[in-house]
């Protein structure tokens, strides 16, 4: 036990914010005395922030839904490209959102990057009131929202620095895991806004149901009055008073950033990462996607990697001063095989999670949607509605909620048996309900009557992301006792940032298996990644000659 004496702390105070130039978790006196009561203070503000942040982030995939039921005069592959656009673009932002906290101070990055969630949400709410405006206006708003999805890098790496490692699995997880219900929340509270006037005049007019919708006490009927718009307004009511609780409530140590300078230009470094993080997402779009958005050029197996590498390049290549400096330390993760296996590792649980979330609400409508029978001619088709059709927005949000609220029960039984054990066990879960998972959706697509399976398949998705959930904080705590404090913070975030892309190439693949009639191949992809995941997560942490032996 460390009970050295030391200065008294001079911002350490219990309440209020500040720059803490002291700060010791791992001495048991000090954190007993004085540094818990400041670590659970800024846990407690970091949480509903991050959760507002993935509301916005994944709003796209409820919306698109609704796009749908309300007639956009867009196809199913182009609303699907919304979801994948919010998704990548999320992704790419947690390249820099990773490396801010070191840069800029906590305080200071997640205020900023909790204001910043206003455009995105305030934007895509005056879009969606003019369905006539063209798909890139959408497209550009979904892009945008990727803001929401690179401020959990930024909150997760500022969580780590204020506990101790034996606190690491559980403050993570409860970070992670109810910032996480941030996914649950939107899909709950965006189908109950969109159905009144909430902003009265000032919100816009509402447009009827062409098609039934639904929340999740069942379904609306079409002709409904329906106020879309609501779906990024909403948001406007929280992120205010989050962003001020933010900047009177939260703290930066300075033991993490020494040189983050004045507020002002610890924002402006924010800015001026986030705004290059655009440019490959840009870029990587264009070239990726079908006419007329882009050139179609690119498969989206070589569409990610380059994305990353090529943030990571403008990252490298337009740092200066102090900034150049911090970003080559941080590079320094790169050079050790535990960042590499534990990103893997990560994308089985955290890639499942947010990539399902965004794919679920959209497959529901097309899956169950819509019957298989013959046309006119005789000819199989998968384009005559379902009347006994499930709706996605009254069911689509079970899975995530179930994800978020066992992710800090995943960080607490990780703390106590060791997180490669419990990544393990929930890695061989996947692998079965992945592939479970895709041989009911077999039988629903090529059936008459899809609502029979839909029992079954709401169970094992939910099953899916139970174990995601759990595996969502096992792998973070391995993050926590495998690294040092000063490589913690950025592994987390670089981990976060990949795994992140899940959001994208899930809706891509389902997308575009359902198209090609063969949903279920998607799935047993996916089962055959966490198979390889499982012997991975074995030989580096639970083999009798393991690197680290189960972290």
């Amino acid at each position: 036990m460390n009970t050295t004496t030391h200065p008294a702390v001079p911002a350490a105070s219990s309440s209020g914010a500040g720059d803490i130039q002291d700060w010791r978790p791992e001495d048991e006196q000090f954190w007993a005395q004085t540094g818990s009561k400041i670590a659970y203070r800024n846990l407690w503000i970091s949480i509903p922030a991050l959760l507002c942040g993935f509301a916005v982030w994944g709003m796209w995939g409820i919306i698109t839904v609704q796009m749908l039921n309300l007639g956009f005069p867009f196809s199913q592959a182009e609303l699907f490209t919304l979801t994948a656009i919010a998704g990548i673009s999320g992704a790419t932002m947690r390249i820099p959102a990773s490396f801010l906290i070191r840069m800029a101070g906590g305080r200071n990055t997640i205020f900023l990057t909790t204001a910043m969630l206003l455009a995105p949400a305030i934007g895509t709410g005056i879009a969606l009131q003019h369905p006539e405006w063209p798909l890139w206006v959408f497209q550009l708003m979904a892009l945008w929202s990727g803001v929401g999805g690179g401020n959990f890098a930024s909150s997760m790496s500022n969580i780590s620095t204020f506990f101790p490692k034996r606190l690491q699995g559980t403050a993570l997880g409860l970070n992670a895991g109810l910032g996480n219900f941030g996914v649950t929340t939107m899909q709950i509270v965006i189908p109950l806004v969109m159905t009144i006037g909430l902003f009265g005049a000032f919100g816009g007019e509402a447009k009827a149901l062409i098609k039934d919708s639904g929340w999740i006490f069942g379904k609306i009927k079409a002709g409904t009055p329906t106020y879309i718009q609501n779906a990024g307004f909403a948001w406007v009511l929280s992120l205010v008073p989050l962003a001020v609780l933010c900047w009177f409530g939260m703290n930066n140590l300075k033991t993490v950033t020494p040189n983050s300078g004045s507020p002002i230009s610890a924002f402006l470094k924010i800015i001026y990462l986030y705004s290059l993080a655009f440019i490959p997402s840009i870029g990587m779009l264009y070239l990726y996607l079908p006419a007329p958005t882009g050139l179609g050029l690119l498969n989206m197996w070589v569409a990610i990697p380059l994305d990353i590498i090529a943030a990571l390049v403008v990252m490298k290549l337009a740092a200066f001063g102090t900034m150049k400096e911090n970003v080559a330390k941080q590079f320094e993760i790169f050079k050790n095989k535990h960042t590499w296996s534990m990103t893997a590792l990560y994308v089985v649980t955290f890639g499942s999670f947010i990539g399902f979330s965004m794919a679920l609400p959209l497959a529901i409508t097309v899956i169950f949607g819509f019957i298989h029978a013959p046309d006119a001619a005789g000819v199989m088709q998968h384009t005559l509605k379902n009347p006994n059709a499930p709706s996605a927005l009254t069911y689509a949000w079970i899975g995530p909620f179930v994800g978020a609220a066992v992710r800090p029960i995943g960080g607490w039984i990780s703390d106590k048996v060791g997180g490669s054990i419990v990544t393990q066990v929930i890695s061989a879960i996947m692998v079965v309900a992945s592939a479970a998972v895709g041989y009911v959706m077999m039988q629903a697509y090529g059936s008459s009557a899809p609502e029979q399976y839909f029992p079954m398949f709401m169970g094992l998705f939910v099953l899916l992301f139970a174990a995601s959930g759990v595996g969502n904080g096992s792998t973070f705590r391995s993050v926590g006792f495998i690294f040092d404090r000063q490589q913690a913070g950025p592994v987390l975030g670089w981990t976060s940032a990949v795994a992140a892309y899940g959001a994208f190439i899930a809706p891509v693949l389902i997308g575009q298996q359902i198209k090609a009639g063969t949903p279920q191949y998607a799935f047993y992809g996916f089962s055959v990644f966490y198979a390889v995941c499982l012997v991975l997560n074995w030989w580096f942490y639970l083999r009798a000659k393991a690197y680290v032996k189960n972290p």
